[in-house]
């Protein structure tokens, strides 16, 4: 099995539309010998990630939870601020959600290079 290497530059492009976009290559699902049980998907290189476009009042209201699993251990982030300090974990978690809970997604995530 080949894997291609897929640039996509993230210039003015809205966060959900590039995550569906790299969700769909990282899985394999645009190309026809796809299986759901096989992991085929193919590289990804983003570029230009500080360009990238948000909508609506997302970075004021939308909020990232983290819970260590102790009795007060609930963290939130505002996105606001986590784009000040890496956008780059924005999008690694939106493509993270976006793909299937299953053995083989860590390995997909390993394929997404973000610069």
């Amino acid at each position: 099995m080949e894997r291609k290497l897929h640039k996509i530059d993230a210039t003015n492009q809205s966060i959900g539309r590039i995550a569906t976009k790299i969700a769909v290559i990282l899985r394999g699902k645009n190309k026809p010998e796809f299986e759901p049980h096989t992991d085929c998907g193919d590289l990804v290189e983003v570029s230009h990630i500080n360009k990238i476009k948000f909508t609506g009042k997302k970075l004021e209201q939308k909020e990232y939870y983290s819970y260590s699993g102790y009795p007060g251990g609930l963290k939130t982030a505002k996105m606001k601020n986590i784009v000040k300090t890496d956008p780059g974990n924005i999008l690694m978690r939106a493509v993270r959600e976006m793909l299937p809970p299953v053995k083989f997604r860590k390995e997909m995530l390993k394929r997404l290079t973000i610069k």
